[in-house]
């Protein structure tokens, strides 16, 4: 199985990187933190986002971030958070359905990460286990051993994504949480993926184990908009939901020996970079 030569960025967060090391490397950031990370204060900039007025900003920020609205169904919107949960033209993701890949449930940056046989792993040097990350031990021990795929949407991305594999869903399990942002500066000074408002859910699958799949809120993003909150059966390349403004990460974990990451992506990740992949992309394989 091959891939497309992916995408190599080095974990920066460009123009905002100052902001973010600001907010968290300073005793007055901190301070303006407290109030950024709340869920009230989310909400409060995801309702001024929804309004007409905020639709005058799409086309400097279209700009600024070399967007390409020619992949868009629509290029006019009602509001920024219209244009931010845009939907592409059918075609212009393309899902491998190979049923024994691993692809990619969204547009972001990857960086893939062993779990331990006692469940532990460490992003940005942050170290984390299993179950600190889904509130419940006893399902946490399914993952031992496997890989954790973290999939880190910037503002600039598509932020709509998909089922990375059919089967049988369950429901949803909500974490209530606070809102950092996922930037990698932040991800080194706080253990923000056990602290953020999370969601989860597993699919069953015939060919790739149980796999794990959770939404991770972040800063601005008070809303994870899944589509089924219920059990049910779902196929690759389904569109599973959407988040609102702003960046945000998508979790997915494989049980061991139901799914490797390619090589490339995994000597990136181990050298402390991230890989661009694109929705459907196919990501690893399995062995």
């Amino acid at each position: 199985m091959e891939l497309e030569k992916p995408d190599v960025v080095k974990n920066s967060a460009r123009g905002q990187r100052g902001v973010v090391s600001w907010l968290y490397g300073s005793r007055p950031g901190r301070m303006v933190l407290r109030l950024l990370v709340s869920p009230w204060f989310s909400k409060a900039g995801g309702k001024l986002l929804q309004t007409r007025l905020s639709a005058f900003a799409v086309g400097t920020f279209v700009r600024a971030n070399g967007i390409d609205l020619s992949e868009c169904r629509k290029q006019k919107f009602q509001s920024f958070n219209d244009f931010f949960v845009r939907e592409l033209k059918i075609g212009k993701r393309p899902t491998d359905q190979d049923c024994r890949a691993w692809i990619s449930p969204c547009d972001a940056r990857l960086t893939v990460y062993p779990v331990s046989m006692s469940g532990r792993f460490a992003v940005k040097g942050t170290p984390y286990t299993a179950a600190e990350l889904l509130k419940n031990e006893k399902l946490a021990k399914r993952y031992d051993g496997g890989w954790l795929w973290l999939y880190r949407l910037s503002v600039d991305d598509y932020h709509r994504y998909i089922y990375p594999c059919s089967g049988m869903k369950s429901l949803n399990v909500q974490i209530p949480g606070i809102f950092h942002t996922v930037n990698p500066i932040a991800a080194q000074a706080e253990p923000i993926y056990k602290t953020n408002t999370r969601e989860y859910c597993l699919i069953r699958t015939e060919e790739l184990g149980t796999v794990l799949m959770m939404e991770v809120g972040a800063m601005l993003v008070g809303k994870i908009e899944n589509r089924e909150h219920g059990s049910a059966e779902v196929r690759r390349g389904q569109e599973k939901g959407n988040f609102a403004f702003g960046g945000s990460t998508i979790i997915v974990m494989s049980q061991a020996g139901c799914a490797m990451p390619q090589d490339e992506i995994r000597k990136n990740s181990q050298a402390g970079f991230e890989t661009k992949v694109r929705m459907g992309e196919t990501v690893g394989y399995r062995p």
